[in-house]
């Protein structure tokens, strides 16, 4: 049975399924758990990954929603911890990198290893193609090495062949993403890295939602809506598990801050109203 608050959110998701709806309001309370990817989502995407900006009140942003939800809060991203915590700085909340390789609680300094370390029987074909195809961006991590092609549209085909051929042989994962092709270790993944959060006493019984832009977050999707919650897709429409779509990084950041603008205390999650729903991804003036 669909009770009136289901027929309303699935009102403002709009009929068609061309595209998705804005997200409601988020309201900051104990009944909400706030999952975060970082590039394409906090962060715009840059040519090289040392070099997207970041914007000056993100940290404080991201500090201050952590506190407001009581620690139901944590960044779930492709990079390693390593880098984020170079791109961030002291940021005190929960994070899992390596697409959920390495993880480390809110209020920890250690972290937890998800996945086996990834071996150089296939880091070093990865690299060889990437030095014989006009110096290719590797990225290596804990638990997996990226190859970026961005400008090079041609090498994603022979580049995802050799990863898939890699990885059956070895047991991991490709994870193809925007303008990257990534081997990882059995264990990285966003999905499973948002339920072994959700395990947490801190997080437990809360409702939780994921924001992010990939196809990589499309596991953390599913996850959410497995456990009740609901998923953002930020950028442009495309076949995904996601509930609701924000447009820009810009539009994240607005939500976001709004959130913390209008946060009354004791309401559920997401409120979906007529009123709100359609002012949630507006461009800040």
């Amino acid at each position: 049975m669909t009770d009136e608050s289901d027929s309303l959110k699935l009102a403002l998701r709009g009929s068609s399924p061309d595209d998705l709806s804005q997200p409601p309001p988020l309201r900051l309370s104990s009944k909400a758990a706030l999952f975060l990817d970082f590039d394409g989502t906090l962060v715009d995407i840059a040519a090289h990954p040392d070099h997207v900006e970041i914007a000056k009140a993100l940290p404080t942003l991201i500090e201050t929603l952590g506190e407001k939800l009581e620690g139901r809060l944590a960044l779930v991203s492709g990079r390693a911890l390593e880098a984020l915590d170079r791109l961030l700085g002291p940021v005190d909340v929960a994070m899992a990198g390596s697409h959920g390789g390495e993880f480390r609680p809110c209020r920890s300094a250690e972290i937890h290893p998800l996945a086996d370390q990834l071996p150089e029987t296939i880091a070093r074909p990865l690299g060889a193609f990437a030095r014989d195809n006009g110096e290719l961006l590797v990225e290596r991590k804990p638990f997996s090495m990226a190859v970026h092609y961005r400008g090079r549209s041609d090498m994603r085909t022979p580049l995802l062949a050799l990863a898939r051929e890699l990885a059956e042989a070895h047991g991991a994962d490709v994870k193809d993403g925007k303008m990257v092709v990534e081997v990882v270790m059995p264990g990285s993944d966003k999905g499973s890295a948002v339920a072994r959060f959700m395990e947490m006493p801190r997080f437990a019984g809360a409702t939780p939602y994921f924001i992010g832009d990939d196809v990589t977050d499309e596991d953390a999707f599913r996850a959410v809506t497995a456990m009740g919650g609901e998923g953002i897709l930020v950028g442009p429409m495309r076949e995904t598990a996601a509930s609701w779509r924000l447009e820009s990084v810009e539009h994240v950041h607005a939500w976001l801050t709004r959130a913390l603008a209008e946060d009354p205390a004791g309401t559920a999650g997401m409120t979906p109203d007529a009123e709100n729903a359609g002012k949630a991804g507006e461009r800040p003036a």
